[in-house]
């Protein structure tokens, strides 16, 4: 009684192996297996696809920031999952994620949040900003860094203290479907182990950073 033949359907190609020695056989699917994973793996990640990446390059080459990474945080994200994406420009690639609370002002909910640039709002201001010094903080690893609005949509975020800064009640990995709120006045808040990853690569940098809050 003879066998049917055993093949793998990768989306590339439809393979007959019935025929081909027992080694071999064993090789071929390794291989298949191995790239059909790859490419699993890559399209779920998608970071490149995503992120903003040639407008964030274009605009840190146009203002002499550090052309290195940037800092995105992606607001129509839910507030359990990863929504801030450091950013290597040389390796193409997300070096730190991880969660970040949005201001409670404004009428803010978790699953909503409501923008503004207003002093004394507590809301998220959208927009680019530059990370300016570092300073203490009173909340989570105790460091902080300055921002400064470079648009319209923030400039007033200097004279509203906002700064990026951590808050140890964040976990340190995504909690969806529960939500992150209340942790926030305003400022992009992260967990502890993010902001020390996140402090490491700032304190060693010259020029300073891009970081942009965006809604779409």
């Amino acid at each position: 009684m003879m066998t049917k033949d055993l093949q793998l359907k990768t989306g590339i190609a439809v393979i007959g192996v019935s025929c081909i020695p027992m080694t071999r056989k064993i090789f071929l699917l390794t291989c298949f297996c191995f790239l059909f994973c790859f490419s699993v793996s890559a399209q779920e990640s998608g970071f490149s696809t995503k992120l903003p990446i040639a407008e964030a390059e274009a605009f840190v080459k146009k203002k002499n920031m550090d052309a290195s990474m940037c800092i995105l945080v992606d607001m129509r994200i839910h507030s359990g999952k990863n929504r801030i994406f450091v950013w290597d420009f040389k390796k193409k690639e997300v070096l730190i994620t991880g969660l970040c609370a949005h201001g409670v002002g404004g009428g803010s909910t978790a699953n909503k949040p409501v923008f503004s640039n207003t002093i004394g709002s507590n809301c998220t201001a959208l927009g680019k900003y530059r990370i300016g010094k570092r300073g203490y903080s009173n909340w989570g690893i105790h460091i902080n860094y300055k921002m400064h609005g470079l648009e319209k949509t923030n400039d007033n975020a200097y004279s509203r203290i906002i700064v990026l800064h951590s808050y140890s009640p964040v976990q340190n990995h995504e909690i969806y479907p529960n939500t992150l709120f209340g942790q926030s006045a305003g400022c992009p808040v992260l967990a502890d182990e993010v902001m020390r990853k996140v402090d490491q690569l700032l304190r060693k940098k010259n020029k300073p950073v891009l970081l942009w809050i965006y809604n779409g």
